[in-house]
């Protein structure tokens, strides 16, 4: 039989064997041709003409067929058809074989080659390792079945070439576990499933899967409590979305994304989110909701706490620390502002420069070129709107000091002319200029306790009891520094510091909120002697007026019931004065992480246990949603612009769970798959991983791991962390 009208009868019964086909009524064959017929719809009674793949976009609903949706068929039996589509194009696969696209040889192709010596497999040069030799004829190469290994070796990186994935995906602990599984168990005849499969009853078998892990971390919040963060992001179609995450004890899960066009994001608006996503979590569970310092978020807060007295508002700490470096590296001029634009406008200015000599290195191929020549390290560059960036672009040209005044005296920089040579000689002069590296030094030694607190609170860890005590060292750390560079003791001002504490402290003033006070008042290390004595002035945080107020204040709204207030006063009372506590308790206070310590000792004071075990466990800062951007540059980009936005929300929600899992797992922190989510070959999606700004953190702290996790390409975007 003629192969061409085989393959037409074989297209022609799988069609009539279609189940979609039991939903219409078939007519007469339409006169066009083909495998055309004209038919009715059961559901609508619409008459239409065309081919089975017609009937299937019309009741499907699927755009792109040039065929009306069925306005008849509603979601139920949608998905009903849908499962039965899928069930019949999978036994289809099944039945066919699959033809595979030739990998080209190095030998000219004979007319006159046996068939199996020009196969798919051994034709490519790969397999040819000696002339004359078959393959696979070895013993060992027969036990360890060396030919399939090696044509599946070719066929995975035929897929990462052809549809363009990036190699760090091979790193993906989720791809190496599915090729693992498909290797060890014999699934002969299997056939990946399709498009429709993929986007749809396998997409919401995984969400029931993610749902069913994510239920263990619920199940924590009636005792250890949970906070809500959220953050807003703009995606590449300009629509303005929020996302919303629970954290707790046992790491942060996704809830939910909202899309926020045409709507005016007013504190009703923004407050009323808020609320709905509270109440779906339960708000007996909740402690805290955490944002950026906006108005506006402030405003919602204050809506929320006024419903739900007993949960707070926190200003995000990493927010305010990123606010306070501006305020000290780029200080912008007012009559208000005037001491401290004096005090700090040098440091713009050093700033300014190293700008200069990254961008213009950067912008000219050659002298970037040169520059790769001497530094293994690349340069850093992160947009203002992002945390400590001018930090950690001084750092970065700090570290490659030597290798930029090696380059700048070389043979190869000071002949090259084809560029702007006057701009080239500036930054000659800046690089070997002793002082100007004198300030950039003393610029990080100063604002280094800054971003090390930063970098310390830009996590999901369980903090919200050390942020008090952090801000009061960090800003004694600073002052030691400043005064350590200019010569001076404690007792002698400082015009420099001054400006720069009073920014500290009015940021810290506007960041601290009741229940910081009371997460630092549970901190059982806050009592000892040791902890007192590190510090001159030091006092317990039961001395302290400032905290005791605010740790009332907060007291009185989580327990409204005077009689409740006051047993909890009381086991504060002895909490604090150490009466019921024998020595090996005392020594433990100072030894024991608090959680640890309240789960040990602290069943004589049940009331002050409960709620510790509660708040000490919650962060300060909403870096677990700000590193869910990407999710959203993956889903909604604009290759993915038509997706229906239930899909799109299933997808964000199992993407970012699968993502946030996985962290969890021993294996992220080091083997194959360490850091897998973490930089990539790409900055966009959809395997830019969780947080740029992470990207730049590994570089610095780990500059062995930068050529694994990055790449030295031409693209550059100064919108995020970039790497040149």
């Amino acid at each position: 039989m003629n192969p061409e009208k085989e393959s037409e009868n074989e297209k022609s019964s799988s069609e009539n064997a279609a189940p979609l086909w039991k939903y219409v009524t078939r007519l007469e064959k339409a006169s066009v041709g083909g495998g055309n017929v004209s038919f009715r719809c059961n559901y609508c009674e619409k008459f239409f003409k065309g081919s089975y793949s017609r009937v299937k976009a019309h009741l499907l609903k699927l755009p792109k067929f040039g065929i009306q949706a069925c306005a008849k068929v509603g979601d139920e039996y949608q998905n009903e058809m849908q499962k039965l589509e899928d069930a019949f194009e999978e036994s289809s696969r099944r039945l066919k074989k699959p033809k595979l696209v030739s990998l080209p040889t190095d030998s000219p192709t004979s007319p006159n080659l046996d068939s199996r010596e020009s196969s798919t497999a051994t034709s490519h040069p790969f397999f040819q390792k000696k002339k004359g030799v078959g393959i696979g004829n070895s013993p060992l190469e027969r036990a360890f079945n060396n030919q399939c290994r090696e044509q599946l070796d070719c066929l995975i990186a035929r897929t990462f070439y052809s549809a363009g994935l990036p190699f760090h995906f091979a790193k993906n602990p989720y791809w190496i576990e599915m090729i693992k599984f498909a290797a060890n168990n014999n699934l002969a005849g299997y056939v990946p499933p399709g498009y429709n499969k993929l986007r749809t009853t396998l997409l919401q078998k995984e969400k029931a899967h993610i749902e069913k892990l994510l239920r263990a971390i619920k199940d924590t919040w009636k005792e250890k409590g949970l906070s809500i963060v959220s953050d807003g992001w703009t995606d590449v179609q300009k629509r303005p979305l929020i996302n919303f995450m629970a954290t707790s004890q046992k790491g942060p899960i996704f809830i939910k994304s909202i899309d926020g066009t045409k709507e005016y994001k007013d504190k009703h608006f923004i407050a009323d989110l808020f609320l709905k996503v509270v109440g779906e979590v339960g708000p007996q569970h909740v402690v805290q909701i955490i944002t950026d310092n906006a108005s506006v978020m402030k405003a919602a807060g204050s809506i929320v706490e006024a419903e739900y007295p007993h949960i707070f508002w926190s200003p995000c700490v990493v927010h305010t620390l990123n606010l306070a470096l501006k305020n000290i590296c780029a200080p912008k001029y007012s009559l208000q502002n005037e001491d401290a634009y004096n005090e700090c406008n040098w440091i713009a200015q050093v700033s300014d420069e190293a700008t200069f000599i990254r961008i213009f290195i950067t912008n000219h191929s050659m002298r970037l070129a040169i520059f790769n020549s001497y530094s293994p390290l690349k340069l850093l560059a992160v947009a203002e709107t992002r945390f400590a960036s001018i930090i950690i672009m001084l750092k970065r040209l700090f570290q490659v000091k030597q290798n930029l005044r090696n380059m700048v005296v070389s043979e190869e920089w000071m002949s090259y002319r084809e560029d702007d040579v006057g701009k080239a000689q500036t930054v000659r002069d800046y690089i070997l200029n002793d002082l100007w590296w004198d300030k950039v030094e003393y610029i990080l030694r100063f604002t280094e306790p800054i971003y090390e607190m930063l970098r310390v609170a830009d996590t999901d860890a369980p903090i919200l009891h050390k942020v008090y005590e952090m801000w009061d060292s960090m800003i004694e750390n600073v002052k030691k520094e400043i005064y350590q560079h200019e010569g001076k003791e404690d007792y002698e001002e400082s015009p420099f510091y001054d400006v720069v504490h009073n920014i500290l402290i009015e940021r810290w003033t506007k960041n601290c909120t009741p229940l910081h006070c009371l997460a630092h008042s549970l901190n059982p290390k806050y009592y000892t002697i040791k902890w007192i004595e590190e510090v001159r002035g030091r006092v317990a945080p039961h001395k302290d007026a400032e905290i005791s107020v605010e740790r009332n204040k907060c007291l009185k709204r989580i327990f409204p019931d005077p009689d409740d207030r006051q047993k909890v006063n009381v086991e504060f009372g002895l909490f604090n004065s150490l009466q019921v506590y024998d020595e090996d308790n005392m020594e433990d206070r100072w030894n024991y992480n608090p959680m640890l310590w309240w789960s040990t000792y602290g069943s004589t004071l049940p009331i002050l246990q409960t709620l510790a075990l509660k708040l000490l466990e919650q962060p300060c800062s909403s870096s677990c949603a700000e590193r869910n951007w990407s999710t959203y540059g993956f889903i909604h980009s604009m290759r993915r612009n038509r997706i229906t936005p239930k899909r799109a929300e299933d997808l964000v929600f199992v993407h970012s769970n699968l993502r946030l899992l996985s962290r969890r797992r021993p294996e992220y922190n080091s083997g194959e798959s360490k850091k897998w989510d973490i930089g990539g070959d790409n900055w966009d999606e959809p395997f830019g991983g969780p947080g740029l700004l992470e990207v730049a953190y590994l570089t610095l702290d780990e500059p062995e791991m930068e050529t694994s996790i990055v790449e030295n390409n031409d693209y550059v975007d100064d919108d995020d962390v970039v790497v040149l």
